[in-house]
């Protein structure tokens, strides 16, 4: 073989590692260019559903998002009430004398729970006029059978519960109405009230009886001016009040809750996760039986109208009074007052 059969063989070996190397390169950068691309389009989809999620919210009423002059004092009163289990009872023998719970004692606490809005509105805050008041309805309204141990000792059946609690609840409404011009009432259910064993994602709010009752409620008050409904076929609803976007839901959907952090880091990252679709400015539950009044974090948890229980017992978990979460929303900073009331 002659000298420069070895350097065409030697420029040909060249030449083919050139081209391994140009085609490694031409399949990076083609990876490269589809990862690009479905970032784009991840990116699309997500603008896409913030855009469909922004169109679809409802409107809240006009006086919610008023404009006013910087010097007058301005706010509206907010009062949650969920997690009153009705028609369950809590045996004052088995809980030491500590706590009990029946249909009478949960009429007073629903009635101490308006009475005392209005107080605190009335008499702890003043110097403020109010636009109105709303009233977040977050779940649990009813006990419900959904464990044999509730259907055996629950004061009523759950449509017996429906029509007494639904009368309890108008009647509420209508003294709130006595002292607010205005009243809006956002409503989502709980999982107490579901009609399953199991809890369910299709048709999770209307197959409800807590939906029911929002329904009748909402019925009630169509010809009354002042008192507005939002019932959510939805988990969640948001609710705008000035310049405050808060995202009420009813908190099942948070798992965990063990350990030394307790309730707050899977509280904390189900926020987040929903801060990527429902841009909110404070998230407001239930579910837990704890009041947790950190609305400058971004989060307000209600406690319970039923107080403490013999799950609760049973479990060692902490004590807790019968609460509900109170506060004020000002155009200027968003929550300004926060209070408990205790029923």
């Amino acid at each position: 073989m002659e000298l420069s059969d070895f350097e065409t063989i030697d420029k040909l070996n060249e030449l083919e590692l050139t081209i391994d190397v140009i085609a490694e390169e031409r399949d990076l950068a083609l990876a490269q260019i589809r990862r690009l691309r479905k970032e784009l389009i991840d990116s699309e989809r997500r603008a896409k559903l913030s855009e469909q999620i922004a169109s679809s919210v409802k409107k809240p009423p006009k006086w919610l998002t008023p404009k006013r002059k910087k010097k007058e004092h301005y706010g509206t009163v907010c009062a949650m009430l969920s997690d009153t289990h009705f028609d369950e009872n809590v045996s004052s023998v088995e809980m030491g004398g500590v706590n009990e719970y029946n249909r009478e004692i949960a009429t007073q606490r629903l009635k101490n729970f308006f009475g005392k809005t209005i107080e605190l509105s009335r008499d702890y805050t003043s110097g403020v006029t109010y636009d109105g008041a709303v009233l977040f309805l977050g779940g649990d309204i009813v006990s419900g059978d959904i464990h044999e141990e509730l259907k055996e000792s629950n004061e009523d059946t759950t449509l017996g519960t429906v029509i007494y609690w639904t009368e309890q609840l108008t009647a509420g409404i209508k003294m709130l109405g006595e002292h607010f011009e205005k009243i809006h009432v956002p409503c989502v259910v709980g999982n107490h009230g579901r009609r399953t064993r199991k809890s369910r994602m299709k048709k999770r709010a209307r197959d409800n009886f807590d939906w029911f009752i929002y329904v009748h409620l909402a019925a009630h008050f169509k010809d009354h001016p002042g008192i507005t409904f939002d019932v959510s076929d939805e988990a969640d609803a948001i609710v705008n009040i000035y310049d405050t976007k808060f995202l009420l839901t009813h908190g099942d959907q948070v798992t965990g809750g063990q350990g030394i952090g307790g309730i707050w880091p899977p509280i904390k990252r189900m926020q987040a996760r929903k801060q990527i679709n429902t841009p909110h400015d404070v998230l407001v539950m239930g579910h837990w039986h704890q009041l947790i009044q950190a609305a400058t974090n971004g989060l307000i948890v209600n406690g319970s109208l039923k107080g403490w229980d013999e799950y609760a017992k049973i479990q060692n978990f902490a004590f807790e009074p019968p609460a509900q979460a109170w506060w004020v929303v000002t155009p200027e900073h968003g929550v300004t007052f926060q209070a408990p009331i205790f029923v």
